[in-house]
């Protein structure tokens, strides 16, 4: 099982990753780098939640695990 710092810096760079892509997309999409970058910093806070939560469901979960 992972130790949750782990699974928390892990969660820290993918959201550091998808918040320079959803603000590329957001400014592309909208013209505005303000408001893409409003929209990349909720989609990062909401992810970076939702995928803390994911990885400590499934480290609890034996399923699939070879031991």
């Amino acid at each position: 099982m992972e130790s949750r710092q782990r699974t928390v810096v892990k969660a820290l760079l993918w959201q550091a990753v998808g918040l320079v892509m959803m603000c590329a997309v957001g400014w592309a999409l909208t013209g505005s780098i303000a408001l893409g970058g409003g929209m990349a910093l909720i989609n990062a806070a909401i992810g970076l939640v939702a995928y803390i939560l994911y990885e400590r469901l499934w480290a609890g979960i034996d399923w699939g695990r070879r031991v």
